[in-house]
């Protein structure tokens, strides 16, 4: 924060609020000013060379001249190595204890004078000099780790270092948690530091709001995924690699990772991309997956205008026949959990009304609890000792200005914050969500919790000196700034889950961190504006999958610019076919409501919202396995390819579980768009027409739908016309076999869910559909609708 951010802010709101946003950005300097006090001189420090080990369960210890290293290979096949004492534990991204150590590795001498671990999934090495290399069982060399340095304060505190890591020439990065700027990160720093995605620089992905420094990296010789287990601030500098052609020699890809402080430990896991997905969630734990009423089309909106204006939304839905299985008030009716009841007396009526028609209403709730006399939160909050405070022992205060949306806390005024890194705090904050459920909500929606201010300067209002409680270590806001949405969707997702435990929660939060997924699910924010947000959507979703989100999504058309009915239908198309279906109403932005953009818009968003329900079985099984494999909804066309290059290249297409590929319009104006498709036989879904791949085709693509191929041998449950399950089997190739999974809807409950295996083949010219149990064949026991035959 320094005088020119001080002097903007009078600048972009004015006089008055000017003042008051200088005086608090003020306040927030001299906070940050108190500490942490500047590094001044600083010490290098490299490991050295090695001088011993020690075996232990699953590895041991390596000692160095400067530096110790403890390495160890569990049970489920993943790595972990830490450096000067760096255990997996304490951790916000493990889900309890860390796998046990593999008794079957075992520490043993390698050559020049390194040491090694071999097991039967990956063998990790480390050099005389403090390099980790970790290979596949047949010696490839999957990941290097450089030896690192620290740089440590001669006068004393938290040592930043910097890690240089090689992956092969031909590998692809993705990951880093929801970036906008493409599935593939592409040559660049990124920073790992959760920010408001609303109003930035106006750069594609420069704002996350969830980030992780989770890397997965694809390569001929395999797939492995990186996580260094550190939530301070920091940047990750990638750079991809280069062949060389005839003798010319390759040039590896490289990841540069800088953190300002905290441990250097990581964990590796390896495989197939499936069976990485499946390591890592056991690691960070599976994700819990959203109530079944949560898959279907929702609708978010300000929580200005009353029940009246709930009422008027919902009649739209139904007068136009479009389905709407959930609706979002935004922060215009509360800024927390019991405040402001303007226009909703009848809310718990409404919302009887509405759950009898299959509708839930979802509450915004944001961090930030107005300071002020006669807010009872506030009061509980301070009798509880429950707010964030700064060295000198006073209670933190941040100062949020409305921006002309309605958005987190969206009224002026100052602004304590919860430290939900204390137990006690998060206890007593679900608590008051009884309050939510008395009012009919079934869900909750967490806005704002980076957390941010949404002053022009958009600075942190917790200064980095902040203190906070960090589960019993205690520490400040450069450690505690990352994980502060993920503890407090913790928060939310214990107080529903003890207040109705017969009900999994919904709780939808915008920002997080590893570990996200088991309390929930992630909303992107706010995306660019235009087309280009549409690419930045799916990038998205489709990066959080990868990192073990699978449960996301932004809002439909976005909350700001233009938008025009070519663009806002497809973004329903898009939309129909990721993990969160969302559309938005567009306050003081134009329209928004989908029978707002004209009668053939309205048509085709019908249809899209059709489908979606037709698919809502398929939805369901996708979830449930999410949460048994780790697997995501949306994945990359490469998932199941990972050596086709092509595949990895490709970023304007996905696969919805292993059935489906959806090709969605990118493109003003676009009519006709090209495709590639992994290997197989692939069914266009409207005409049944094959096409054969690996390869690219071009397809039809009218503003009335986007192409989505189904896979030749696919069993896909969806919902009949009568409204029951049915089963959708598309033709197998001759010679080939197929089959899909299925598992029933279980509720909203915690109802144990099984899954039913089914198989398709060619039998006599028919296409024939068995589900297997027990070992043997038996008829499916639902009505099968074959398509695809004779094509």
């Amino acid at each position: 924060m320094d005088g020119r951010e001080l002097v903007r802010s009078m600048r972009v709101v004015g006089s008055i609020q000017g003042f008051r946003a200088a005086r608090s950005a003020w306040r927030q300097r001299r906070a940050d000013a108190g500490e942490p006090a500047r590094r001044g001189p600083e010490r290098a420090r490299v490991p050295g060379p090695v001088s011993g080990a020690e075996p232990l369960p699953g590895g041991g210890t390596v000692r160095f001249a400067r530096a110790r290293l403890r390495l160890c290979v569990t049970v489920n096949g993943a790595v972990f190595w830490g450096w000067d004492g760096a255990e997996p534990l304490p951790s916000y991204a493990l889900d309890g204890a860390p796998p046990e150590p593999d008794p079957r590795a075992c520490l043993e001498p390698d050559t020049d004078g390194g040491w090694r671990v071999v097991s039967e999934r990956v063998t990790v090495a480390v050099s005389r000099h403090g390099a980790v290399e970790v290979r596949t069982p047949g010696g490839v060399v999957l990941r290097r780790e450089l030896p690192p340095r620290w740089w440590e304060p001669v006068a004393g505190g938290r040592a930043r270092w910097v890690q240089r890591s090689q992956v092969p020439a031909d590998a692809r990065f993705f990951g880093l948690g929801g970036r906008a700027g493409g599935l593939r990160l592409r040559d660049g720093t990124y920073r790992l530091w959760n920010s408001d995605p609303g109003k930035g620089s106006g750069a594609i992905g420069d704002a996350p709001s969830l980030t992780m420094p989770v890397q997965v990296v694809v390569a001929d010789a395999g797939t492995h995924l990186a996580f260094h287990d550190n939530a301070w601030d920091g940047g990750l500098t990638l750079r991809e690699g280069e062949e060389g052609e005839g003798s010319g020699h390759d040039r590896p890809g490289t990841a540069e990772l800088r953190m300002d402080g905290g441990p250097l430990r990581c964990w590796v896991v390896v495989g197939t991309p499936a069976r990485v997905l499946h390591g890592w969630t056991a690691l960070t734990g599976a994700p819990t997956p959203p109530p079944s009423w949560a898959l279907g089309p929702q609708h978010a909106r300000s929580g200005s205008g009353g029940v009246r204006e709930v009422r008027r939304t919902v009649a739209g839905y139904r007068e136009h026949g479009l389905p709407l299985s959930g609706l979002h008030l935004g922060t215009g009716h509360q800024d927390a959990p019991t405040a402001g009841r303007d226009g909703f007396t009848d809310l718990p009526e409404l919302a009887g009304e509405l759950c009898t028609d299959g509708i839930r209403l979802v509450s915004a709730v944001g961090p930030a609890v107005r300071a002020e006399p006669g807010n009872a939160v506030y009061a509980e909050g301070q009798a509880a000792d429950a707010f964030v405070r700064d060295v000198r022992g006073h209670e933190v205060r941040g100062r949020q200005t409305h921006r002309g949306r309605t958005r987190g806390a969206s009224r002026s005024g100052e602004y304590a914050y919860p430290d939900f890194t204390d137990p006690a705090v998060r206890a007593w904050w679900g608590g008051l969500y009884e309050e939510r459920l008395a009012r009919g909500f079934a869900g909750v929606w967490h806005d704002a919790n980076e957390p941010v201010a949404f002053a022009p300067f958009g600075a942190s209002t917790l200064p980095r000196s902040a203190r906070h409680r960090l589960d019993g270590r205690g520490g400040d806001h450069r450690e505690a700034h990352n994980v502060y949405g993920l503890a407090m969707a913790r928060a939310g997702f214990e107080g529903l889950r003890q207040l109705r435990p017969e009900e999994r929660p919904f709780v939808l939060a915008r920002s997080g961190w590893a570990g996200s997924q088991r309390y929930g699910g992630a909303w992107s924010g706010g995306v660019p504006e235009g087309w280009p947000a549409l690419r930045a959507a799916l990038a998205l979703v489709l990066g959080l999958g990868l990192c073990g989100v699978p449960y996301s999504g932004p809002d439909v058309g976005g909350c700001d610019g233009a938008l025009s009915p070519e663009l806002y239908l497809r973004w329903c198309q898009l939309a129909s076919y990721l993990p969160l279906f969302r559309t938005h109403a567009r306050t003081g932005a134009g329209p928004g409501e989908p029978w707002e953009f004209g009668g053939d818009v309205l048509g085709h968003a019908r249809t899209a919202l059709v489908e979606r329900e037709r698919l809502r079985p398929y939805l369901v099984t996708l979830a449930q396995l999410a949460r048994l494999t780790g697997a995501p909804y949306a994945r990359p066309l490469w998932w199941g390819a990972p050596e086709d290059r092509s595949l990895r290249d490709c970023e304007d297409s996905f696969l919805l579980g292993d059935a489906l590929l959806v090709a969605p319009v990118l493109e003003r104006g676009a009519e006709r768009r090209a495709v590639r498709l992994p290997r197989g036989r692939w069914y266009d879904t409207l005409t049944e027409t094959a096409y054969e791949g690996p390869g690219p085709v071009v397809l039809d693509a009218p503003l009335s739908r986007i192409p989505v191929l189904a896979r030749a041998g696919a069993v896909i449950p969806v919902r009949g016309e009568d409204g029951g399950l049915e089963l959708e089997a598309w033709a197998p190739a001759a010679g080939r076999t197929g089959g899909g999974l299925v598992v029933r809807d279980p509720g909203d409950g915690w109802e144990h869910a099984e899954v039913e295996r089914y198989t398709s083949r060619l039998a006599d010219g028919e296409v024939r559909v068995t589900r297997v149990t027990a070992g043997r064949s038996v008829e499916p026991g639902w009505p099968v609708r074959v398509r695809g035959a004779g094509r």
